[in-house]
């Protein structure tokens, strides 16, 4: 159950015996602590009122991609090599595929619709340490990602709708460029901005 506020002006006589420099009565701590209060309740209804009058954060992709959970996906018409591939990511303000787990690499291979259709994706074998390396610096996990053909220099990693494979970076193949889900908050007719 609330307490109820009760608000009261204190007209106190010059002559009452509260002096500036005696700390403060009873009664001026009670009005201090309601007038802290008033302000608070009054800065926690702004607030309220501006929450209810927003819309939830929307999520969304840019046109002409592919939302799936917590990434928007750009599937290529052409096909270029690797390091092209990566570029054109870079300009769209997304990278090369990074698969996170199996499922997600499921998810990927159902998105393809054609047998033969093969996507570069952001995972190159680097010569220095001997091993598959995504573009985001990470090594490849190979039971999440089983890769068929050659591990060696200037190969990276296409997938089609049933594997992943190596290939000659230079090779033409399309690509997957990913971003995060961009927020959009949308305001009500009612805003009180």
């Amino acid at each position: 159950m609330e307490s109820q506020l009760v608000y009261a002006d204190l007209n106190l006589p010059r002559d009452s015996g509260i002096e500036r420099s005696s700390p403060p009565s009873l009664l001026q701590m009670i009005f201090i602590r309601q007038n802290t209060s008033i302000k608070k309740t009054s800065v926690d209804a702004q607030e309220n009122r501006k929450e209810a009058t927003e819309r939830p954060v929307m999520l969304t992709c840019p046109m002409h991609w592919q939302q799936i959970p917590d990434k928007c996906l750009y599937f290529s018409e052409t096909s270029k090599p690797w390091n092209d591939s990566l570029a054109d990511c870079s300009t769209r303000e997304s990278s090369l595929l990074l698969i996170q787990d199996q499922e997600e690499l499921r998810l990927m291979q159902n998105l393809i619709n054609k047998e033969g259709i093969l996507f570069w994706i952001g995972l190159k074998f680097t010569l220095s340490e001997k091993s598959w390396k995504w573009i985001n610096g990470s090594f490849l996990n190979s039971n999440i990602l089983p890769i068929f053909g050659d591990a060696k220099e200037d190969c990276c990693v296409y997938i089609s709708k049933t594997q992943c494979i190596s290939d000659y970076c230079a090779a033409k193949n399309r690509w997957i460029c990913q971003k995060e889900l961009k927020p959009v908050r949308n305001k009500g007719i009612y805003s009180s901005n």
